[in-house]
């Protein structure tokens, strides 16, 4: 009977998401969308390229605040957009990244 599941789902579903070249990160939404998000790789240091609660941290977060600043009120608060999910990996609270939760 576990079988007869198995089948029923569609090639997509099964297909494991990959992200774009040079992204990170690949979200599936609602509606089936495939949003890429992030810049891939590893910092100069070899440690994670994003760190929130830093200096670099701040700095993305006012950047992409300003990114957000001039998309229309459907964007802009909308939560699958690349910026958005950025946003939210660095832990922005403005144009300030935050340590903790």
């Amino acid at each position: 009977m576990a079988d007869y599941y198995k089948k029923k789902r569609t090639a997509a579903a099964r297909k494991a998401l990959k992200p774009r070249k040079g992204k990170a990160k690949v979200k599936r939404t609602a509606s089936g969308k495939k949003v890429s998000y992030g810049q891939a790789g590893k910092a100069k240091d070899g440690g994670p390229r994003v760190r929130p609660g830093t200096s670099k941290g701040d700095s993305y977060c006012a950047r992409s605040a300003g990114i957000k600043k001039r998309l229309p009120a459907s964007k802009r608060n909308d939560p699958n957009t690349p910026n958005n999910l950025s946003r939210k990996r660095w832990k922005c609270k403005g144009s300030k990244s935050m340590r903790g939760k």
